[in-house]
């Protein structure tokens, strides 16, 4: 079985479609969003392929297009569907695939089922993205302990935006997880100087563990 690393956020909108766009060039893999909910502006998987420069057959299709950009739960029902979960089972590649969630852990999928409770039957490890903005302190401890009170592998934390010493030191530290790395905002945005800024700040072995001890 080919490496299958699950990309999930403290929160919406704070960068993970950019991050898994670097990850999955720099792994050169697979990419796969289950569940997109809003397509009136650019995808994650048409932002994902156009930063990454992957081929179209390494953009695996949604399972789901929703048309509304909130919970999918919610834009399921505005569609007039409802979540088959049997859909949204990973498949097996002959490279890497990277699978980017919708928005938090906690995002409900239907009226039954939250998200994280989907990836305690994957088992497949996480990587959680973090920003560096006000409130992540919270908001990223309380994700990496609901991963662990449900027994959900974590590969570690990759945070996102202005450099916080303090703030990266110690959720990795009370979160007993290891710090991959920061991704900083890059005022200007392509393939080339994605890469770079993803090259100069985290290491693919250290991602996937290798020789890695520790938070």
């Amino acid at each position: 079985m080919s490496t299958r690393i699950v990309v999930a956020g403290t929160d919406t909108g704070i960068g993970k479609t950019i991050f898994s766009a670097a990850l999955v060039q720099a792994l050169d893999g697979y990419y796969w969003k289950p569940i997109q909910a809003g397509l009136a502006a650019e995808t994650d998987s048409e932002t994902v392929a156009r930063l990454s420069g992957l081929p179209a057959s390494r953009i695996l299709p949604e399972a789901y297009r929703l048309n509304t950009p909130a919970s999918p739960h919610f834009a399921a029902e505005r569609d007039g569907i409802e979540i088959d979960t049997t859909r949204l089972r990973p498949q097996d590649h002959p490279a890497p695939l990277v699978i980017e969630l919708a928005g938090g852990l906690d995002v409900p999928l239907t009226r039954r089922l939250l998200q994280i409770d989907l990836l305690a039957e994957w088992k497949i490890p996480v990587l959680l993205c973090s920003s560096t903005r006000l409130g992540t302190i919270n908001h990223s401890l309380l994700s990496i302990e609901a991963l662990k009170r449900r027994a959900i592998p974590i590969l570690g934390i990759a945070f996102i935006g202005e450099e916080i010493p303090d703030t990266e030191t110690v959720i990795p530290a009370f979160g007993g997880v290891r710090r991959l790395g920061r991704l900083p905002r890059i005022s200007d945005l392509n393939r080339e100087t994605l890469r770079r800024a993803f090259a100069a700040n985290f290491s693919v072995a250290n991602i996937l563990g290798v020789g890695a001890s520790g938070p």
